[in-house]
């Protein structure tokens, strides 16, 4: 007999990918995950493809991977998909130590992080467009 099944924590139109124990502290990677937050999908791919911050690299493949999971594993439109969860939480911290003068030592911490992404398909934009067009028309 084994465990019954978990129920999905998530929306039907919804993915995520998630990268656990990345050696970067949550205030830089929190950074980063900031730059991506409620921005479409292609977007967020690009912003991260051009930032300078090293770890920016890692997080443009979670990204990635949350995309490719929503298109195969749950038959989303990978063009009306957006960034609607970036979570950044702590994990382990790996202590040091700085040997200094006069006998004496100082701690050094060194921070890791876990990232969850959770992309959504956004609804159709069918209802806002004859709006648009209503308000150019009577402006014409």
């Amino acid at each position: 007999m084994s465990k019954p099944n978990h129920p999905r924590g998530l929306a039907d139109t919804e993915a995520q990918a998630v990268l656990r124990n990345v050696r970067v502290s949550p205030r830089k990677l929190n950074l980063v995950a900031g730059l991506i937050r409620n921005r479409g999908a292609a977007e967020a791919v690009a912003t991260l493809t051009f930032s300078k911050r090293r770890i920016a690299q890692d997080v443009r493949k979670v990204l990635e991977s949350a995309i490719a999971n929503a298109e195969n594993n749950h038959q989303l439109d990978v063009d009306r998909l957006v960034v609607a969860r970036a979570e950044v939480g702590k994990s382990v911290v790996m202590r040091r130590f700085h040997a200094r003068g006069r006998g004496r030592s100082a701690r050094i911490e060194k921070w890791f992080s876990h990232l969850k992404i959770v992309v959504a398909e956004r609804a159709q934009e069918a209802a806002a467009e004859p709006t648009a067009d209503a308000a150019t028309q009577g402006a014409a």
